[in-house]
């Protein structure tokens, strides 16, 4: 049987749609079994992240024991320790392996939710639901049914949490189309350099890395930290990746996050194919994938058997890209600005520059982002500068004179944020330089990367930005001569005065023909 993934929107997403009704009741039998069961709601929680010893968990995130109202989440029995060491704290984020993991643990979960369903007599066709906060209306808002405290039969509702602040920390809880997009949709590469890949950089096992893909960094990471929001004293549990699997919502969350990269490859984008990809980080002597399954027993898996849909027994009632198929590639779109004939950009494509990237500018040091944000000064070099300055005059040129016949294609840049590091998971800044937009801070988590104890030795997260149209803009208004670049990074979301956030460097990087 093949069974369909359907929008939770569908009867208003209430109890009235049968999928959530279900969801709900799987949910809460999945509850009742004890922290050391594979099959219980809190083990799976754990094999995603897991904050059970103080001595391991980020200063300012939340311990499981600590979390306030529902869920109320055990901390004990422990499962034996080589349980532990199989499948706990092992989510894959910032990595090339952050989609398939995810789809195997989607799946693995939806069998024993399936299974649970079944036996109560539910549905035999019962599938995970997902949340297109992309959709019509009033799609972007969380179904109803896990705002309610109560169930149709008037029990507890275990879709109910109480650690779900919003965006706004007022308990609304929605998806900001002004922060996220689906513009990630439009991306031709799997993997690359960031922020222009898909699915994430090439590594090897990382449960928390630097330099998400751009699916993964919006909307994943951003619609983590709105829906999980914060207070001055707590994170919500979904902006946080050690508490996030603990909310019922986060499920139907990375459904859509599936159901995003399924479309992606429906158009057809392809995977890697590299035998490090598809062998998944075993390749590399890495710890290998493992789900429980509905018997207990495990399930191994690697990319290779999950990266497509069609190799696992469903589907989804929307595969729609969710945007508009670009009408040319991207560097041909780009040079209609400088004067490429528009009969002409059959000729460019996306392949022209160099997967290479040298350092062009920096600024003098780390800065402190405070409750008003902070503004600083990237130097630019004269010799770097002036290559990216040459490549821009040599392609404008050569368009004028319609030659050669491929045309040349100028030089990206980029502005990396490097090192940073913050208590919160949830703040969103808004990013600009030379007072022209250039996207949005996500910091989902940045705790867990900024702890001395973590994997990564508190180094902090990096975040890209392809500031190419900004120097475009310049370089078309003949501003030329530049030797620095203004970077202003604002608050766009709640801070409160116990909330920290440093940069350690900001700096600018070009991509070109080496």
């Amino acid at each position: 049987m093949t069974f369909t993934r359907k929008n939770a929107w569908n009867d208003n997403g209430t109890f009235n749609n049968p999928d959530l009704l279900w969801y709900a009741r799987g949910v809460r039998e999945m509850q009742t079994r004890s922290l050391d069961d594979p099959t219980s709601w809190w083990f799976f929680a754990a094999i995603h992240g897991v904050y059970i010893n103080p001595a391991t968990t980020p200063p300012d995130s939340l311990n499981w024991a600590d979390i306030p109202g529902l869920p109320n989440v055990p901390i004990t029995p422990l499962p034996a320790s080589n349980l532990v060491a199989e499948y706990w704290n092992q989510c894959q984020h910032s990595t090339w392996f952050f989609l398939p993991w995810h789809r195997g643990y989607l799946y693995a979960i939806e069998n024993i939710l399936r299974e649970i369903i079944q036996n109560l007599n539910g549905p035999i066709d019962w599938a995970l639901p997902f949340w297109n906060y992309f959709g019509p209306n009033d799609e972007y808002k969380i179904p109803p049914a896990f705002t309610q405290k109560k169930m149709p039969d008037d029990s507890p509702n275990p879709l109910y949490v109480t650690a779900r602040y919003g965006p706004t920390t007022s308990g609304d809880i929605y998806v900001d189309h002004s922060k996220v997009s689906q513009k990630c949709q439009t991306s031709n590469a799997y993997s690359g350099i960031a922020p222009d890949f898909y699915g994430g950089g090439e590594t090897g096992f990382q449960h928390r890395g630097r330099g998400a893909g751009a699916l993964e960094y919006n909307p994943h990471n951003g619609v983590h930290g709105m829906i999980g929001g914060s207070t001055a004293s707590n994170m919500g549990l979904m902006s946080d990746p050690g508490t996030a699997s603990l909310d019922p919502i986060f499920y139907l969350h990375h459904c859509n996050i599936d159901r995003m990269w399924a479309a992606w490859n429906n158009v057809p984008k392809n995977n890697p194919t590299a035998p490090n990809w598809l062998n998944g980080p075993t390749a590399t002597a890495n710890r290998k994938f493992y789900m429980p399954k509905p018997d207990k027993k495990k399930w191994q898996f690697t990319p290779d058997m999950v990266g497509s849909i069609s190799q696992l027994n469903y589907t989804y009632q929307n595969l729609s890209l969710g945007v508009m198929p670009l009408i040319a590639s991207k560097n041909a779109l780009r040079l209609l600005k400088f004067g490429l004939r528009f009969d002409a950009i059959k000729t460019v494509n996306d392949m022209e520059l160099d997967d290479k990237t040298e350092l062009i500018g920096a600024n003098s040091g780390a800065i402190s982002l405070n409750t008003t944000g902070a503004r600083t000064t990237v130097k630019l070099d004269s010799k770097g500068w002036k290559t990216v300055a040459k490549s821009l005059s040599k392609s404008s040129a050569s368009l004028f004179m319609n030659s050669p016949t491929v045309p040349i294609i100028p030089d990206e840049v980029y502005l990396e944020l490097e090192g940073i590091k913050g208590n919160s998971d949830a703040k969103t800044y808004s990013v600009t330089v030379n007072q022209h937009f250039v996207g949005h801070i996500f910091l989902f988590g940045v705790a867990q990367a900024s702890s001395e104890g973590n994997e990564h030795g508190g180094q902090g997260l990096n975040i890209v930005f392809n500031i190419t149209k900004v120097i475009d803009e310049l370089h078309l208004n003949n501003v030329t001569n530049l030797n620095s670049l203004d970077v202003l990074i604002q608050p766009s979301s709640p801070i409160f005065e116990n909330d920290k956030c440093t940069i350690e460097r900001v700096s600018v990087y070009r991509k070109g023909q080496m």
